[in-house]
């Protein structure tokens, strides 16, 4: 059984600490819907009033129309976390999307965007350190500050990036669900007696090798169902990408 929210028009996102998930919240309505098949899902999905591309580049391309709160001066570009003409931050819209933050359009495959480098330069004009201003700027500063770090780190990572551009077509993802394919579990459970049986870092490499094929390859997968919109397709490489992400994790600690 899947899990999906149908959005209203008026959400906002929370950001759970430590973590890649992130809590909707609405300030209207919603509707819970329960989807037992694949062909349920598909159909659901295509008919999605609110898409995550409508309820966040929209809401943003509002945002953009505004102005600095300290200066009045109108946004050059989007998104409008940091006023050019002022040097001051400005309060925080959760509208504005991880993709938007970093200048991405929403695509699962973002390529050599070096990510690192934005990543730099918005916290150089964002750190709440560098504020010296109001206060309630600096409460400003910290907001952004944190939320372009959570940005940066599900982005760059593929299962993440995965879940989180579900989640903005508004598909939620239950990342205990469990794949009833004997033949995976097998695997899985065998590379974990592989790594505890591990006598040194040599062997842990050469078990970490294939989980690592495997993570890239199903992240393939995922890009081209998502990018076909079969949601359905793009769950199951959800859960198999899980399945090795977590033991590409155990191997890593003992490393």
């Amino acid at each position: 059984m899947l899990y999906i929210n149908r959005v209203s028009r008026h959400c906002f996102c929370r950001i759970l600490p430590s973590t890649s998930r992130f809590e909707t919240c609405y300030s209207n309505t919603s509707q819970t819907h329960f989807l037992n098949s694949s062909s349920q899902l598909q159909n659901f999905s295509q008919n999605l009033i609110f898409s995550g591309k409508t309820f966040c580049s929209e809401s943003a391309d509002k945002l953009n129309n505004s102005s600095c709160w300290n200066c009045n001066a109108v946004p050059k570009a989007a998104p409008f976390l940091f006023c050019d003409s002022c040097q001051s931050v400005q309060p925080l819209h959760l509208s504005v999307d991880y993709f938007q933050i970093y200048g991405l359009d929403k695509n699962y495959e973002i390529g050599d965007e070096n990510l690192e480098r934005k990543y730099k330069d918005w916290q150089k004009k964002l750190h709440p350190d560098l504020v010296h201003s109001k206060s309630q700027e600096r409460e400003y500063a910290a907001e952004h500050s944190a939320r372009v770090i959570e940005a940066y780190h599900t982005l760059t990572n593929p299962l993440s990036r995965a879940i989180y551009i579900l989640k903005l077509e508004g598909i939620e993802v239950n990342e205990e669900e469990t794949v009833s394919e004997p033949e995976l579990l097998t695997e899985i459970m065998e590379t974990r007696e592989a790594v505890e049986d591990a006598a040194d870092s040599k062997a842990l490499n050469e078990i970490l090798s294939p989980v690592q094929e495997k993570k890239i390859q199903w992240s393939k997968s995922f890009a081209n169902a998502f990018r076909s919109r079969k949601f359905d397709e793009s769950l199951t490489c959800i859960w198999r990408m899980t399945y090795y992400d977590r033991v590409n994790k155990e191997i890593m600690k003992k490393l």
